[in-house]
């Protein structure tokens, strides 16, 4: 994909003195691998940021989430429930296990999958949910995890998104047996690549270690007791981790602000466009701020007047069942998710945006729908 030149990027991550300090420690001590403080003293941090008692760095989101299901014991002859709706690592860490996505479709308010989605796509080889907290929107995690446990389910949040978001007080990361966050270099905390699984069972930590590591027995060295893997997070990317995690609620907040002045300047579109809204009891990370197109016919020439007058943006994610890894094993259409992903285009939503940005970002949006109905005015006189 060819490298643009944009003048507004739709991520740009806060990097200055204090990652640069933490990085200098690194680099003076020669612990740049997986050995080194910071490893350690990021995971206690992060999982007790997100509620939970214990964490477990690995090398990125998607490795998070294959750690997450080898540790629960999921192989071969299981099924998992995803949303159709989210970025592919989600079904892809399920195949890797041998186990079977299934795939269910999201709430059109919120993008996220419910108890109500999730019911009809239950089997007897049902063995775990993996809800996604799509664009910073949390689930209703008390409702899945109640339907869970009457079902003898595991769950798995996919938090990849959500660094900080709550569901009635309580921080996402904290709901599921395992949790899996990523810190790829556009998400609210990064670390360049880099991921984390947090977890309250100490017993599921220490296997996530074990398996971490390429099954090596941490009491005696080089023996190796079950095939794992090497998911090891780098000291480095720690040192860049504990940097950054200060700045988490006050990047949420500022991400809030972003997406509430996008509600405000392009409020005048309402029968063009929509945003969508954050249930009661749920308080949104806001990830990326997305408007919704009443026409999904206009999503694909915004974008690109977008791209045209210098601002990056990017569709909504594709339906993971239309995709072709997938779409033989698909279980019929998922109707909400097809429609919501032809309609949602993602715009610049990082913390270093200033007020005079974002009202020029809206201005072209505006100028973009005043264009396409000029050209269709006048092809209707023609």
């Amino acid at each position: 994909m060819k490298q643009m030149d944009y003048q507004y990027r739709l991520a740009d991550p806060e990097l200055g003195s204090s990652e640069l300090g933490f990085l200098s420690k690194c680099i003076g001590e020669g612990m740049i691998s997986s050995q080194g403080r910071f490893v350690q003293q990021f995971e206690e941090e992060f999982s007790s940021a997100c509620g939970a008692h214990h964490g477990v760095s690995v090398a990125n989101g998607t490795c998070a989430l294959h750690l997450a299901l080898e540790t629960l014991g999921v192989g071969p002859g299981d099924e998992v429930i995803v949303p159709s709706l989210t970025f592919i690592a989600t079904a892809n860490a399920v195949r890797y296990t041998g186990a079977t996505p299934v795939f269910a479709d999201v709430e059109p308010g919120t993008l996220c999958i419910s108890t109500d989605t999730i019911r009809p796509r239950v089997s007897p080889k049902t063995k775990a949910i993996i809800p996604v907290h799509l664009l910073g929107q949390p689930c209703d995690m008390p409702a899945i995890c109640g339907f869970a446990k009457e079902h003898c389910l595991h769950v798995i949040e996919d938090a990849a998104e959500a660094h900080g978001a709550e569901v009635r007080g309580r921080r996402v990361g904290s709901f599921g047996a395992i949790n899996c966050f990523s810190f790829y270099g556009n998400k609210i905390i990064t670390t360049g690549e880099g991921g984390m699984c947090t977890t309250n069972d100490a017993a599921l930590a220490d296997r996530m270690r074990l398996l971490r590591g390429h099954g090596m027995d941490p009491n005696r060295r080089y023996w190796h007791s079950v095939i794992g893997f090497n998911y090891r997070m780098t000291n480095l990317q720690a040192a860049v981790g504990v940097a950054q995690l200060p700045y988490l609620n006050a990047w949420i907040e500022k991400r809030r602000w972003v997406f509430s002045r996008y509600c405000e300047l392009l409020g005048t579109l309402g029968n063009l466009l929509y945003f969508l809204e954050e249930p009661q009891g749920t308080r949104s990370a806001r990830w990326m701020s997305t408007l919704m197109l009443k026409d999904s016919r206009r999503r694909d020439k915004l974008l690109d007047y977008l791209t045209e007058q210098g601002i990056e943006s990017r569709p909504l994610f594709w339906p993971v069942h239309q995709m072709p890894p997938y779409k033989e094993s698909s279980k019929g259409a998922l109707a909400v998710s097809e429609d919501l992903s032809r309609r949602g285009v993602m715009l610049p939503s990082h913390t270093k945006l200033s007020d005079e940005d974002i009202k020029t970002i809206c201005n072209v949006i505006t100028a973009a729908f005043a264009k396409t109905e000029s050209l269709r005015r006048s092809q209707a006189h023609s």
